[in-house]
């Protein structure tokens, strides 16, 4: 007994000197010391280059003074809050690796097609989940300048979508061609390449089927072969991506519900969870 105490003393005794010589070294060129903090006389003087010693005592007192705030601060901080943010970072710690597991369940066993049958059938469905907030077009875009030659012909031609007379004409005339007869434009969309306002092309969009819109130095014809206007059901394939969005949602929340709930009967199982009355 009494070596374990002098060994320990001897511990103590080390530990204590180790200290002390670590509080010395900290303490070389220390201009400040605020709970154990130190500001150093180099940092003071590094600010202080080319001033005049007026400005150099002013800028030094400046420094000083909010130094000490800030670390009066954080101290006081720290002892308040020091219970909370350790809870706080616990729990996005938890969070975090929940998340990526749950990922990586999720990228591993969930298969990520959706099928033509359940697509249709959630369209069927739900039919006021998918209305246009605004109009959907296909069609033809010639952009050719105010004064092209010909204009009434490639109108006659784009009523009719004679593409091949359309393109000779947009080769020889026109300053921009798209043909999107495959692909949906919204209005947004149209109104990136067509000087009008949004109003304006709705209302277009709902008389006719061809929009000719001239500013002072072109004029834009919009032939619209097939559209969808504004409020109304979207069609199924343009609906598509937001249903299969839907349908993978559903499907996941309802795989890791399966998995949380396959995890806590293997752990009452193997006897890992205790209950106590």
């Amino acid at each position: 007994m009494k070596k374990i105490g002098i060994i320990g003393c001897i511990a103590a005794g080390l530990l204590l000197g180790s200290c002390t010589a670590l509080e010395k070294q900290q303490k070389v060129g220390a201009a400040v010391e605020v709970n154990g903090q130190y500001l150093y006389r180099s940092t003071l003087d590094s600010l202080t280059v080319g001033l005049s010693s007026e400005d150099s005592l002013r800028m030094v007192q400046q420094y000083i003074s909010q130094w000490t705030k800030d670390v009066l601060e954080y101290d006081k901080a720290k002892a308040r809050t020091k219970s909370d943010l350790e809870k706080l970072v616990e729990e996005y710690r938890r969070a975090l690796y929940v998340q990526a597991y749950e990922q990586q369940l999720i990228e591993r066993h969930m298969p990520k097609a959706v099928p033509d049958s359940v697509v249709a059938q959630v369209y069927e469905q739900m039919p006021n989940r998918f209305l246009l907030d605004e109009s959907i077009v296909k069609g033809i875009l010639v952009v050719v300048p105010k004064d092209a030659r010909d204009i009434a012909k490639l109108r006659g031609w784009m009523a009719k979508e004679k593409l091949d007379e359309i393109e000779k004409y947009a080769y020889q005339n026109a300053s921009g061609y798209e043909l999107f007869a495959d692909k949906w434009l919204t209005t947004t969309d149209l109104l990136a390449h067509i000087p009008a306002e949004r109003a304006e092309m709705e209302n277009q969009l709902k008389a006719k089927n061809q929009i000719e819109v001239t500013d002072s130095l072109k004029t834009y014809v919009l032939q619209v072969t097939e559209k969808h206007l504004c409020g109304e059901q979207m069609p199924m394939e343009y609906a598509r991506p937001e249903i299969e969005k839907i349908v993978l949602y559903e499907r996941q929340v309802d795989f890791l519900n399966k998995e949380r709930e396959k995890l806590y009967n293997e752990a009452i199982q193997d006897q890992k969870i205790k209950f106590y009355e």
